[in-house]
């Protein structure tokens, strides 16, 4: 009969697009006390939850809630709850996390509009607005930072348009949500969705959303409560096109995250905890610091590789600034590179998707896994697994440039 261990999980210096190292306070939460989820001093987090996620968005919608599941559920919850059959829906793909709003939208039945750019480039908001014109749907669905190229979309015009038209905009901001901004009001953005598993430093599991009354508009028309916990009055209220999903209603989950208080599902407790932490140690550093964090560890990492001898992917203006792509050397074995970084160092980095794959390296430098001895360590450890693959280097050239970001930077470097 086997005998199984307990977990003993190696430590690893986790520098890809996500997931992220999770900050040590967020652990502990973890390790809090179960309670029912209709406790008061459950609901009580629930409610602060809400409150400090609408600050977290740069937003006043009343709807500021997680979904239970991963990213994707976010994406998923959204999309279904406003999607019928037959909408028509613009889609701008600039990346892989493009198509998957394509396959979630495809599957809602929505009538797809597409529009794509090269993998390394984005769009210039006035061709989006351009082909909304042109196309007239009821909802743009775009990426704003595409993880798989190391890019980031402009929306602070395309949300003006799509509202001044009366377009839904709808942005999966999962990559870029507590790492850079993201002005949910002043972009005028109808419903965003956010993931812990990435800037905020959370492990994965949830999916922070937020929408305001156009599109909960859209919900309430098509609320359907489930018959074993309906009341009179919800049966009363059936309408003709409801929300396909169950799990994924989110008039249901108004419901459950609202006053009512609808015993929708069970919450994922420790999730809560977990996320509640994340986003009060976002609050606490403060958004605008943590963004010049994360654009300081950016910089020292870029010029690292570049005094290296190194060459980017993703050196244009639009670059996303928790990820950097670096081109693989030509005649360098980039998953070789990889498990090395792993099994020498205990350093993961990422490789890419679909045209990109086995061409670039990702770095992701995130939230609790961006800081300076993580840039460093990555940087020398890269270094010499490069040598050891008979790479053309700067030697020792890539720490000196790092070193010199943090020398004269006036910011307290963590």
């Amino acid at each position: 009969m086997n005998t199984f261990h307990e977990i003993n999980t190696p430590l690893r210096t986790i520098m890809t697009p996500g997931p992220v190292e999770v900050d040590p306070r967020v652990l502990r939460a973890m390790s809090t006390p179960i309670l029912g989820q209709f406790d008061p001093a459950f609901t009580q987090m629930m409610n602060e939850t809400m409150e400090m996620l609408r600050r977290v968005f740069q937003t006043k919608n009343k709807w500021a809630f997680p979904i239970d599941g991963t990213s994707r559920a976010g994406i998923e919850a959204v999309l279904c709850s406003v999607l019928e059959q037959g909408d028509r829906v613009l889609i701008p793909i600039y990346g892989r996390f493009g198509h998957l709003l394509t396959e979630i939208a495809e599957r809602n039945g929505a009538d797809i509009h597409i529009m794509e750019c090269e993998w390394g480039e984005v769009f210039d908001q006035e061709e989006i607005i351009s082909e909304i014109k042109r196309v007239k749907p009821k909802v743009v669905a775009i990426v704003h930072g595409e993880t798989s190229t190391g890019c980031i979309q402009p929306l602070d015009k395309i949300g003006p348009a799509c509202r001044e038209l009366d377009v839904l905009c709808i942005v999966d901001a999962v990559a870029t949500i507590g790492g850079t901004e993201v002005k949910v009001d002043e972009w005028q953005l109808d419903a965003v969705i956010g993931g812990t598993q990435k800037c905020l430093s959370v492990p994965s599991g949830m999916a922070p959303i937020t929408y305001n009354e156009r599109i909960e508009q859209i919900i309430t028309v098509r609320k359907k409560v489930e018959k074993g916990i309906a009341t009179e009055h919800d049966f009363l209220d059936v309408k003709q096109q409801p929300i396909r999903s169950n799990y994924f209603d989110l008039s249901q989950l108004q419901d459950y995250w609202g006053p009512r208080r609808l015993n929708h599902h069970t919450e994922a407790t420790s999730m809560l905890y977990a996320l509640r932490e994340g986003i009060r140690i976002v609050l606490q550093e403060g958004l605008k610091e943590r963004f010049e964090r994360h654009r300081l560890h950016e910089k020292a990492l870029v010029e690292g590789i570049k005094a290296m001898g190194l060459e980017l992917f993703n050196d244009v203006p639009w670059k996303l600034p928790m990820v950097t792509c670096i081109n693989i050397p030509v005649g360098i074995d980039g998953d070789s590179v990889r498990t090395m970084l792993l099994q020498q160092f205990g350093i993961e980095i990422a490789s890419s998707f679909g045209p990109l794959h086995g061409k670039i390296w990702r770095i992701g430098s995130m939230g609790y896994s961006c800081r300076k001895e993580n840039i460093l360590f990555v940087l020398a450890a890269l270094e010499a697994v490069l040598i050891r693959h008979g790479a053309s280097l700067q030697v020792g050239k890539g720490l000196q440039a790092a070193l010199t970001v943090y020398e004269v930077s006036h910011l307290v470097v963590k």
